[in-house]
């Protein structure tokens, strides 16, 4: 299926690892110029080499931090002006402690939000004259699952995702008549570094356990989530805006 994403211009947060590097990926193995951004400048340029060896076109890198909210709008700006245009942006963040909802104080409460609620809300407010000047846009944004149903020790999770879905719904009104779709991503358990890094020495037991647990008996490959967030920023879901799309492999066993 041609997705129709050749010569789009795709701006995908948090990229240099993960599920952000796999979106990066395959919008790129889709003929996209991508732009991506992290922190880290050595793992930054790692990912740049990975993406533009996927797909003919233009990619680059930034590090940014994107709890400084001038620093993500400079990012948005500086990307539509050098690529000439923005079409899509995959809104992304760092992960949180796991722990019960009492485990934390309210500064740790504050933190989430400012790490990994409000970097979606600046990226995507930035983008915003972009897209609808180019009258199509595609915003997709990574949360996770506890969105839908908030499991043990992801309570600090769903209280940062949740402002995000809440923002993301905000949007899907204003901006369906001008052209650009809202859909929010929410990915359970899938094999990055972070997933291993989480469960420590013992990975390939713990990941064996938490498949046991899932229907579909597997953890998700990154490669997997790539493919669903390329999906969304295509021309063929020109008609998906509103969506919160569940990619877990069933672990929240929610069908509405």
């Amino acid at each position: 299926m041609d997705l129709g994403l050749t010569g789009r211009v795709a701006l995908v947060a948090a990229a240099s690892s993960g599920l952000g590097l796999a979106v990066a990926r395959t919008l790129a193995a889709e003929g996209a110029h991508v732009a991506i951004c992290a922190r880290d400048p050595d793992r930054l340029a790692r990912a740049h080499a990975e993406i533009d060896a996927c797909g003919p076109g233009r990619v680059t890198s930034t590090s940014v931090d994107l709890t400084d909210d001038d620093a993500a709008a400079a990012w948005v700006r500086d990307t539509a002006a050098e690529l000439g245009a923005l079409h899509i942006v995959v809104t992304n963040s760092g992960g949180v402690p796991h722990g019960p909802v009492d485990a934390f104080d309210t500064g740790t409460y504050r933190e989430a939000l400012a790490d990994n609620t409000v970097p979606h809300v600046a990226v995507a407010l930035a983008a915003l004259p972009y897209l609808t000047r180019a009258g199509w846009g595609r915003i997709v944004m990574i949360t996770s699952e506890a969105v839908r149903q908030p499991l043990a020790d992801t309570a600090l999770s769903a209280v940062a995702r949740l402002g995000v879905l809440g923002f993301a719904k905000g949007l899907v009104h204003s901006l369906g008549a001008q052209g650009v779709t809202v859909n929010v991503l929410a990915p359970g358990f899938h094999r990055t570094p972070a997933l291993d890094a989480q469960f420590g020495e013992d990975v390939e037991q713990a990941v064996a356990e938490v498949a046991k647990g899932l229907p579909l008996g597997r953890v998700g490959r990154a490669e997997d989530f790539g493919a669903l967030a390329a999906f969304l920023a295509s021309e063929q879901a020109s008609f998906v805006t509103g969506t919160v799309l569940l990619a877990d492999g069933g672990n929240t066993r929610g069908l509405s």
